[in-house]
């Protein structure tokens, strides 16, 4: 997923020829198993025909929503980069999610299985969906909340998450989540930015075995200036922590005010191009950019991506996307794309360690969980874990499993297909942003021939290639930077209140083309090979090395479970490759001659050049608690910086860990 800066190169390839032409070697390709390819939710003959026309294929899958009034214009891109999509359309996401499933004789149908970190569970069948969307809907109302007013989420992992979404899009209030583990001053920032007239929270979640309060976060939040508009805040009780403060007036309680309401509602169709709500993206640094989806366009991509990709059969299906509703995956395969499709879907509150290691596979195997996504940190976690702990639990359901939020090293796309997918299932390892809205980049599982640690292709309907400084598109085997070249539904539609940022971050450095901020390849057949953010590129004397190539180089190693690559200042070779790495199992930190070893094995798989500079063992990286690994505070250890900030990060000692553990640099070669 996205970050917050876009980043500049100078001339040249975003990798070179030398690195490019080695990791360009990854030979194994796995076919699609018969049965489901051939019964698979779409072919190959999708590709041709959105080939032969793009906005009536685009047209084919909007008509796969309901619409209280059809639209008849597909896109309109009379001043881009400005898109509306379907916008003489009308249409509710909240109806297309839930009532309509209803209406269709689906009500007992589970939507739901929710189940929380202490181990207590609950059970939303689509009919109960309904009236808990609708009754929260009428305690918005009756907040004085109003179609356009902007409402804030702060929850965790918790099913009133997914119902106040649904309600604020039945109401047609654009919703602001914010990720549960941000701070008070980074609540507040998205708060005021989006002018959000109700807060929704929680006393807290549970994390780690333990709560984690939320509500004091707020009340912080709400003392900043530009947060006096927030005239309600609506508490869930989770985990009955009796410290919470409370404001009379201002704080209310869920159970108090949503179980007191009707359970029914009627929804009201609101134009395709309605506000459906800002994500703000989660870099740390500069003021964060909040991105706004429309209604139509974005629910018929992410319902037909949801469909395509992950070959969903709501019948028989149970689908379990790990992410956290606060980012966008969440919303868009959690939230908006399995309710959209009728799914049966699993939502966890904790982590994938707590209170045990296998925590996510006794999950697979209690719900009988058929589609998995999740993200390669995850992966690259249990990989270290050992091999021993999935193999304890049947997972035998497991018919597809998917990546996603950065790319994935080829070693654990295969230890996934093999110790999670029984070496039969198709992996699809998808490339979107918060800014698409939805998957661009992906296998088709009942049509690719699968490659480890390779996107692909563009899906039917999507236009994205790999160009160089000069917009030229490159040649097979080559890399460069990733755009995209026509507008497509579910893409952002500006950066609230600030069109010109817009224009500036997404649209200027390539005239007419969407530039992703992200650096690619193609190989040898066209395939797309994703690189990573384009500032995650190190500058070695002259030669442009992705972080990604050499941390899947380190991880290829038979020793190392998991690596974070930074490039540091050197006045000699104007960046070092640092890496930071944590070993396998009974690998010994202190053995003699291992990072000489992993040196060598880098420079063996990338050539000499790529070689890290310098090496070192950890026992943990630094990630928020989304999984993400921040390369930012790893290059203040490796420049000797005070570090940023480090709010989001699930255990910011991580941090003074790694610091005592700092050596001095290796020898160079």
């Amino acid at each position: 997923m996205a970050r917050d800066t876009t980043g500049t190169l100078g001339k040249g390839d975003v990798v070179s020829n030398e690195s490019l032409a080695n990791l360009l070697k990854e030979e194994r390709r796995f076919a699609p198993p018969a049965g489901l390819a051939a019964e698979a939710n779409v072919s190959a003959e999708a590709y041709e025909r959105a080939k032969a026309d793009r906005l009536g294929f685009w047209a084919e899958q909007a008509r796969r929503l309901s619409w209280e009034t059809e639209p008849t214009e597909t896109l309109d891109w009379s001043n881009p980069p400005f898109a509306k999509w379907f916008a003489d359309g009308r249409l509710n996401v909240a109806y297309n999610c839930v009532d309509r499933h209803v209406e269709n004789g689906l009500g007992d149908r589970v939507a739901i299985h929710f189940e929380g970190e202490p181990g207590d569970t609950r059970t939303l069948t689509y009919a109960e969906l309904q009236r808990e969307v609708s009754k929260a809907a009428n305690a918005l109302i009756e907040l004085g909340v109003e179609a356009g007013d902007r409402v804030a989420i702060y929850l965790p992992m918790i099913p009133e998450a997914v119902v106040s979404m649904l309600a604020c899009a039945r109401i047609g209030a654009p919703h602001s989540l914010v990720f549960g583990g941000f701070s008070a001053d980074a609540l507040a920032t998205r708060i005021n930015d989006a002018d959000a007239r109700v807060v929704i929270t929680a006393d807290g979640g549970y994390r780690r075995g333990k709560p984690s309060a939320l509500k004091p976060a707020v009340d912080e939040a709400l003392t900043r200036p530009g947060t006096e508009n927030v005239r309600s805040v609506l508490v869930v009780r989770r985990t009955g922590q009796e410290d919470i403060a409370w404001t009379d007036g201002r704080d209310v309680w869920w159970h108090d005010l949503v179980e007191s309401q009707s359970d029914q509602h009627t929804p009201q169709a609101f134009d395709a191009e309605h506000p459906l709500f800002i994500l703000y993206t989660s870099g740390t640094t500069g003021k964060p950019k909040g991105i706004l989806h429309t209604t139509g366009g974005y629910l018929t991509q992410i319902s037909y991506t949801h469909h395509a990709v992950f070959d969903l059969k709501p019948e028989t299906d149970v689908f379990w996307c790990t992410a956290d509703v606060g980012w966008v995956t969440g919303h868009s395969y959690i939230v908006y794309g399995p309710l959209s499709n009728g799914a049966t879907e699993v939502l966890y509150e904790g982590t994938p360690d707590s209170p045990h290691q296998g925590r996510w596979w006794e999950i697979v195997q209690k719900y009988g969980v058929t589609i998995l996504y999740t993200a390669p940190t995850a992966i690259r976690a249990a990989m270290k874990w050992g091999d021993d702990i999935p193999a304890k639990f049947d997972l035998s359901s497991l018919r597809i499993l998917g990546s996603v939020g950065e790319p994935i090293n080829p070693e654990a796309w295969v230890w996934y297909r093999k110790h999670i997918g029984a070496g039969r299932t198709p992996v699809v390892d998808t490339w979107w942003q918060t800014e698409t809205g939805g998957i661009m980049i992906s296998p088709l599982p009942g049509v690719t021939e699968t490659k480890p640690g390779s996107a692909q292709i563009p899906l039917p309907g999507i236009a994205a290639t790999v160009v160089d400084d000069d917009a030229r598109e490159v040649a097979n085997g080559h890399g460069g930077y990733l755009v995209l070249t026509e507008p497509w539904p579910s893409m952002l539609r500006t950066i609230w209140g600030d069109d010109q940022r817009y224009l500036d971050t997404y649209w200027s450095r390539f005239e007419h083309k969407y530039f992703a901020g992200d650096g690619a390849k193609k190989d040898d057949d066209g395939d797309i090979w994703l690189l990573g953010r384009v500032d995650d590129v190190m500058l070695v004397s002259g030669h442009n090395i992705s972080t990604t190539e050499v941390e899947s180089a380190l991880v290829s190693h038979p020793k190392v479970a998991e690596a974070a690559v930074v490039g540091a200042t050197d006045p000699q070779t104007t960046q070092a490759i640092c890496a930071f790495v944590i070993l396998r199992g009974d690998a010994d930190a202190n053995e003699e001659g291992l990072v000489e070893e992993l040196r060598a094995h880098v420079g063996k798989q990338l050539g000499p050049i790529a070689k890290p500079k310098r090496i070192l063992p950890v026992a943990e990286l630094p990630k928020t608690r989304s999984g993400k690994i921040m390369r930012r505070l790893l290059r203040d250890v490796a420049e000797n910086r005070t570090l940023g900030d480090v709010t989001t990060l699930t255990d910011s000692s991580v941090m003074t860990l790694i610091q005592t553990q700092l050596p001095a640099a290796s020898s160079e070669d």
